[in-house]
């Protein structure tokens, strides 16, 4: 009788695979950035290192964070979301490097700025946002995803934001309108998270029930879509055109408190044991705790207008982007759907610098600035960490050897 040989098929090539979809330089920039940034700017602020001569000190911090970080998030999400709901081919190679070079001397450029004229820094980085908006425009063009193309109105409309502000460093507007442009780049993410997230965490929450076996059905209601997100919307006006107002107030908290009866009916407690998607869950409560907190600041009570600032930025959106690109990183390389070691670390670091920073709001002195650092050190942690642990997952070729 003969011997029987198993010959197992070869493992895929891990080569190197970082220009072949949008979340791959962009994710792995995000977090080096995201780490980089508030570092430096603990050492501006706290430390008296030479600031970035370009409007306040403050400005350069909150364009950093909204329009550097944050965006490069937003582009590798929706470079790679948006070719799969279309069913078109995802920008890749040399189109996607140089997209990623825009936005990289962006970076480089406000670094500089007081070194390189404020015309130029503008010029730099004014390009990156309008060039997205046009590569997304591509690719939905003609693909009869009209719905989608409100995701190119929230990008165009923070390319809007990043050229007001860049309007009144170069003087062509009074510097009091950079204040309100900062606000509006970070209502348009406010809103562009709220759509996102309300596609893909009960999606994703759904499918992990369905495949545990659990008959545990979620509760949505389309009407309660429109509520949070028209609100979101009227908000971001309001913050434009009557800022700190009863208007803005109210629609603060009546987006909030929609936010919140719709995340209540995703079942956020049925996924408690799989940080994947807890994770997600955890970032929407955070836009919730966000809203709610200006509404209640603009309302007149005493709550400080960068308590729910700061619970929508390094609350919402750091634990909301980790959140993503942990997944992403994982699903879209071929991988397991199972976190790294440590990554859930990330997690935590990421949530402890948004409890620190909103603290730090209603805290003086001394406690102010420890709690400061404390926020800076355990955000600078998670996304440190993040970038160590999928950069080998990012620059590599898909587990399965298929493309992308």
């Amino acid at each position: 009788m003969r011997a029987t040989v198993q010959v197992s098929a070869p493992a895929p090539e891990m080569g190197f695979a970082l220009w072949e979809r949008g979340f791959r330089p962009f994710f792995l920039g995000a977090g080096i950035y995201a780490a980089f940034a508030v570092g430096a700017w603990l050492a501006i602020w706290l430390h008296g290192a030479p600031a970035p001569t370009w409007l306040t000190p403050a400005w350069w911090h909150g364009h950093e964070m909204t329009f550097g970080f944050v965006a490069a998030a937003i582009a590798g999400f929706l470079l790679t979301a948006v070719p799969v709901w279309a069913g078109r081919t995802a920008l890749a190679g040399p189109p996607l490097a140089s997209l990623v070079a825009l936005w990289a001397a962006g970076r480089v450029a406000f670094l500089a700025a007081g070194v390189v004229p404020t015309w130029l820094v503008a010029t730099i980085d004014g390009v990156f946002l309008p060039a997205l908006a046009i590569a997304l425009a591509r690719t939905l063009w003609g693909s009869g995803q009209y719905r989608n193309y409100g995701i190119v109105g929230v990008v165009s409309l923070l390319a809007l934001a990043n050229a007001a502000m860049h309007a009144s460093a170069l003087g062509l507007i009074p510097s009091a309108a950079a204040g309100r442009a900062l606000r509006l780049g970070v209502d348009a993410v406010v809103v562009l998270m709220l759509v996102v997230g309300g596609r893909i965490t009960p999606a994703f929450t759904a499918n992990a029930l369905r495949r545990s076996g659990s008959t545990l059905l979620l509760r949505s209601a389309p009407w309660l879509d429109l509520v949070v997100i028209g609100a979101a919307l009227l908000l971001a006006a309001a913050d434009l055109i009557a800022p700190r107002s009863v208007w803005s107030g109210g629609l603060a908290a009546i987006a909030g408190l929609a936010a919140g009866a719709r995340l209540s009916g995703w079942r956020g407690w049925a996924v408690r044991s799989d940080p994947l998607l807890w994770s997600l869950h955890a970032g929407m409560a955070w836009v919730v705790v966000g809203l709610l907190l200006v509404g209640a600041g603009d309302l007149g009570a005493l709550v400080p207008a960068t308590a729910g600032l700061h619970a929508l930025t390094a609350g919402a959106m750091g634990t909301t982007i980790l959140a993503v690109m942990t997944r992403v990183g994982l699903g879209h390389t071929g991988r397991l759907l199972v976190l790294p070691r440590w990554a859930v670390a990330s997690y935590l670091l990421a949530h402890a610098a948004a409890l620190f920073r909103v603290a730090a709001a209603f805290a003086s002195g001394p406690d102010q600035t420890a709690l400061l650092w404390a926020a800076g050190l355990a955000w600078s942690s998670a996304f440190g960490l993040f970038a160590i642990l999928y950069a080998p997952i990012l620059v590599r070729s898909r587990a399965d050897g298929l493309p992308g």
